[in-house]
């Protein structure tokens, strides 16, 4: 019997998948339930992961009081993120939110008092978070490598939400212009638009390299396509005490990162008082400058340690040996992050520079 029973709530995000097939791949979790309402969307998931018809549901509160579950699984729409949690909380789950964090501020702060009080654990999972190469670039800052941080340049993106399922199967072209119309991911009021989908990336992981520092004002400009509501392409500055960083969100890449590095490539860049490190996705290496040696040095990454090697494993690790959620998973830090996206929101709007929200 597995020690952890664990269900999978809405399939808007096709993450869901892979989300799942980690479960059933942990020697101590199992899948109790899964729940949309549209069965059709989960069908994909029951033959996948042999999911029995009793453990199938298309009514939440069913799903939440019959399965015995420890832990959800959420890969809702963005903007329905902080209904959720209000409404798993209350059954005693732990819940592991997949990217981004919620729709605004007042949505995280939701989130999180849902869950004070409970004795469970709220974690934001973003994928990159599991890098060996993003890990590798924390820990040579953490160790002074590159001296005082000073600035992050972050480029984000793929070729576009719907050009793949979950497992990164790919969808055609036709098949995408055909979704496009009936898709949250280009509807604002679902939380849709490259900006909500990757700056929380960057601007998470920016705050985690920056030990919890937050700016102190950001100015955002965002795309505008005809017949498109949300953006497709986003730049951010935000000006810290320190100086300037840089956070690009883009669909409409020339290739997707985990098949090509598109140019310019996706993941970071940071500048120290003494150097600087380059982190790109999917890369087996970071490359370092320091002032004792300024020639480029690719350094090997480190493998991640077991327990901390990806977001099933990470949650039930926690659950299991009482530490804290950390890093970029830590929903206060993640709040940090969504400040930042909410005042880049509001500073695409205005067409002006802005002050951190609260």
């Amino acid at each position: 019997m597995a020690r952890h029973k664990i269900v999978g709530i809405s399939f808007d995000h096709m993450h869901m998948g892979d989300l799942l097939r980690a479960v059933s791949e942990h020697p101590d979790a199992e899948i109790a339930g899964i729940f949309d309402p549209d069965a059709a969307r989960m069908q994909t998931a029951i033959d996948q992961f042999g999911i029995p018809e009793d453990r199938v549901h298309t009514d939440l509160e069913a799903c939440l009081a019959t399965t015995g579950a420890d832990i959800a699984i959420l890969c809702s729409a963005t903007g329905a993120h902080a209904d959720y949690v209000e409404k798993i909380a209350p059954h005693g789950l732990h819940i592991l939110v997949e990217k981004p964090f919620a729709a605004s501020v007042a949505d995280a702060r939701r989130m999180i008092a849902a869950m004070e009080g409970t004795d469970r654990r709220l974690a934001i999972n973003w994928p990159v978070a599991w890098s060996p190469t993003h890990n590798t670039a924390k820990r040579l800052l953490d160790e002074g490598t590159i001296g005082r941080l000073t600035e992050v340049h972050y480029y984000g993106g793929n070729r576009g939400p719907l050009y793949h399922l979950a497992d990164k199967v790919e969808v055609s072209p036709q098949e995408v212009e055909a979704l496009k119309p009936t898709s949250w991911w280009y509807r604002k009021a679902s939380g849709g638009g490259s900006l909500l989908d990757y700056l929380g990336y960057g601007v998470t992981f920016g705050t985690w390299f920056f030990r919890g520092e937050a700016p102190i004002e950001v100015t955002t400009v965002v795309d505008e396509t005809p017949g498109i509501e949300v953006d497709q392409h986003s730049i951010t500055v935000c000006r810290y005490a320190g100086g300037l960083s840089k956070f690009e969100t883009r669909w409409g890449t020339f290739t997707d990162p985990w098949t090509l590095q598109p140019q310019p490539k996706s993941g970071f860049v940071m500048v120290g008082s003494d150097g600087t490190i380059s982190s790109y996705d999917y890369d087996d290496f970071v490359t370092v400058q320091t002032r004792a040696e300024p020639a480029a040095t690719r350094v090997a990454v480190a493998p991640l340690p077991e327990g901390r090697r990806g977001p099933i494993e990470y949650m039930l690790a926690r659950i299991d040996d009482g530490a804290p959620i950390t890093g970029a998973l830590d929903p206060e830090l993640c709040l940090i992050g969504q400040r930042i996206v909410d005042s880049a929101v509001l500073s695409a709007a205005t067409r002006r520079t802005v002050g951190l929200v609260s």
